[in-house]
């Protein structure tokens, strides 16, 4: 097992440079190192758009907090990115979970599990099992925890030499059946609403299907998931944003200094970088 130090520190990275890394990747399903960059991504998203701390978060992404009087001013500092991951106290097992948000005082607040699948997508029923154990196991040991299932599927366009189980959109450019199956399924997992609600359902879900054709790697397939889908990507976040201050802010105002989530000033380094356009960043009114 690697240690922290020997760990690829995160980076801070655009979606599409994620995606093109997860589909263009060579080394094969199994190596971790092509759903890496994603993962650094969401954190990343987590501070600029989510106004989490860095520091809470792991693994750490890029960034320092300073603060002017009432501003709080985001800077990008590469040095300080981490590659360690956070192990979560399940009910059932211990877990090393992709991407957390820790408070102090409380734990883990906010979770994203991540997959990948390049083919076989015969044996996404099996994601589907292994997504409903995550899920409930984290859920029994903290029933506030906010917890995200994010699903890339790398979409194999149906040509020669591309087995029929590998095909994830047709020659017509329609979305294989398992897939939508598949689609359907994970649907039921997502929409947990609150702490009181069953564990085995995710607070948000999102599956995407990645390009890998050379022209258009790291792309989105178009209307899928469809726009009305509660599986939707930009929804994936409104949404665990949402539960997250209906849990830990709302309920708790006594604890809101602890929890709250941060408001970057506009003049914040991070904010005026050309990467930051792609976001929506979390910014205070002027």
């Amino acid at each position: 097992m690697a240690k922290d130090k020997d760990r690829p520190k995160c980076q801070w990275l655009i979606k599409s440079q994620a995606l093109t890394a997860f589909v263009t990747h060579q080394t094969g399903h199994q190596a971790s190192e092509h759903i890496k960059p994603l993962h650094w991504y969401v954190a990343c998203r987590l501070v600029i758009e989510g106004g989490f701390r860095p520091d809470e978060i792991r693994p750490r992404p890029p960034f320092e907090v300073k603060k002017h009087g009432k501003r709080w001013l985001l800077h990008f500092s590469e040095l300080c990115g981490g590659g360690e991951e956070r192990t979560v106290l399940g009910g059932l097992k211990t877990k090393n979970v992709d991407v957390v948000v820790t408070k102090d005082g409380i734990g883990p607040v906010l979770a994203i599990s991540m997959k990948g699948t390049m083919n076989a997508f015969r044996n996404l029923t099996n994601r589907m099992e292994e997504a409903v154990g995550d899920c409930t196991n984290l859920h029994i040991a903290y029933p506030a925890l906010v917890y995200g299932f994010l699903h890339v599927l790398k979409a194999n366009h149906e040509a020669e030499g591309v087995p029929s189980n590998d095909v994830a959109v047709t020659k017509n450019g329609v979305v294989s059946e398992g897939i939508n199956r598949y689609h359907d399924i994970m649907a039921r997992l997502s929409g947990r609403d609150d702490i009181r609600d069953v564990a085995t359902k995710y607070e948000a879900v999102s599956i995407c299907l990645v390009d890998p054709r050379k022209d258009t790697a790291g792309e989105m397939v178009g209307g899928f998931p469809p726009a009305e889908s509660l599986l939707d990507f930009d929804r994936f976040f409104e949404r665990l944003y949402e539960q997250y201050d209906r849990r830990f802010i709302y309920a708790a105002p006594i604890l809101a200094k602890t929890t709250r989530r941060l408001e970057w000033d506009p003049e914040s380094p991070v904010v005026q970088d050309a990467r930051t356009a792609e976001y929506n960043p979390r910014l205070k009114a002027e």
